[in-house]
């Protein structure tokens, strides 16, 4: 499989200032295999280290700083090489780090001492080791963040790179023909039943097999379930997992703004309040908060009561929803499906991925308004609305226009209509959603 990550990779194994890599992302979101398939395209040898599988590695941390001993240590305990003449023909991985704090801290003399050796890091749960501000000298590594598989990559392991290459290629704002419309929004029918998970992307691209892909997700869902066990306080692990659970009938409902009191009758925010942050500590879920007003820098208008929850992957959310795949042959049911809740995922895994800062949402009420998310892209505040049924009329859209006025060089509309700007209102075809800053970017200049 091609991961577009890659080139953001192979950027920090350049760099001059490069400094000891962590590569964070959920289980299962093909961390480990990003890491060895980058050695071996682009380094003569790996030198990998997995602490989960020899908890004996932690030892050679405890005793000493002194990097070239920690290696030399490593070397012979292991087998692995490193040549010292020429330590830029080795990637050193350390896999499952957060079983060894003394190796996170160690990442300070990897960075100072031994500039020259490349080392990258990955685990599970790595967010929530990292929240803990003893784990590791801050400004001493670098950070790169590893998301499900975008529509993109699941089209280019489909087979389908001309359908890649068309959309990439597109440098205007004009119709999609329907020999590219049609196909596309049916593979991105499968893409939501799939989810962008590599193993479940691969039982479908590669098998063609709905009852593995199924049993896939269903299994990695496990595997999060057994980590809310395993890693936290025991009192807390049921609250996570009823926080967990509660996400699907969160966004199921008209007004998807996150209520304790859907996890449990008689719930309150400061009993769940940790289990919340943990799944947002383990990238399990996106926290959106709602914005009081389209302000610099987006964060600063922050309503910190309000939010709404979404999970890293629309194909972990169908499943955990026991959305059954046949929804993919019942016309334009799975984007409709949950009030759309479907949709509002997948485009918001699209948006966060080329946005440095994460989507807001904006509302009022009495009467009702509802802007689904705002972006903020260099100096301006943008609102988008997700359109999962065929009537795409906006009336929060318009609000929001009436009552910022000038402050709106542009409204965005995903939905399953063709590609199309009118006047300060552009819609994208949910399809298109991995484009969305380019096209947003060629908007704003036909408008100027």
């Amino acid at each position: 499989m091609d991961r577009l990550i890659m080139q953001k990779l192979l950027d920090w194994k350049n760099s001059k200032y490069r400094k000891p890599l962590i590569l964070k992302g959920v289980r299962q979101v093909g961390k480990t295999w990003l890491l060895k398939e980058f050695a071996k395209c682009h380094y003569k040898n790996i030198a990998y280290f997995n602490f989960d599988e020899h908890p004996e590695y932690k030892q050679f941390f405890e005793s000493t700083k002194d990097v070239e001993r920690i290696l030399q240590n490593l070397m012979m305990a292991s087998g692995e090489i490193i040549k010292q003449d020429t330590p830029q023909d080795t990637l050193i991985v350390f896999d499952e780090i957060q079983e060894c704090y003394n190796a996170l801290n160690a990442l300070k003399y990897f960075c100072e001492n031994t500039p020259h050796y490349h080392v990258a890091c990955a685990g599970s749960l790595l967010g929530i080791a990292l929240s803990k501000p003893a784990s590791f000298p801050v400004g001493k590594v670098d950070f790169l963040e590893i998301m499900p598989m975008t529509f993109t990559e699941f089209l280019m392991a489909n087979g389908d790179v001309n359908f890649v290459n068309y959309m990439k290629d597109l440098d205007s704002i004009e119709q999609i023909p329907e020999a590219f419309f049609n196909p596309l929004y049916e593979k991105l029918k499968m893409y939501f039943v799939t989810g962008g998970m590599p193993e479940s992307v691969r039982s479908w691209t590669q098998d063609r097999d709905v009852e593995l892909m199924q049993q896939v997700l269903s299994n990695i869902l496990g595997a999060y379930e057994r980590d809310f066990a395993k890693h936290p306080d025991p009192k807390d692990f049921p609250k996570i997992s009823l926080v967990w659970k509660s996400i699907p009938s969160q966004l199921a409902r008209e007004n998807k703004k996150f209520i304790y009191k859907a996890i449990k009758e008689g719930a309150r925010a400061r009993e769940y309040e940790y289990a919340l942050q943990w799944l947002c500590d383990a990238s399990l879920t996106y926290k959106i908060y709602r914005s009081s007003a389209p302000g610099l820098p987006i964060s600063a208008y922050d309503d910190l009561s309000a939010f709404k929850l979404y999970m890293v992957d629309v194909g972990l959310l169908r499943r955990l929803s026991l959305l059954a795949p046949s929804a993919f042959g019942e016309g334009n049911r799975l984007f409709a499906e949950f009030k759309g809740a479907l949709s509002e995922n997948y485009v918001l895994q699209a948006l966060q991925n080329q946005f440095e800062a994460m989507p807001r949402y904006w509302a009022v009420d009495n009467p009702k308004y509802e802007v689904d998310f705002l972006i903020q892209r260099e100096n301006d505040i943008l609102p988008v609305e997700v359109k999962s049924e065929n009537n795409v009329e906006s009336k929060s859209l318009k609000k929001y226009k009436e009552k910022y006025g000038n402050k709106v060089k542009l409204r965005i509309r995903f939905s399953l209509n063709n590609l199309r700007l009118d006047d300060d209102m552009l819609n994208i075809p949910l399809f298109m959603a991995d484009y969305a800053d380019v096209i947003i970017g060629k908007a704003l200049e036909q408008l100027d």
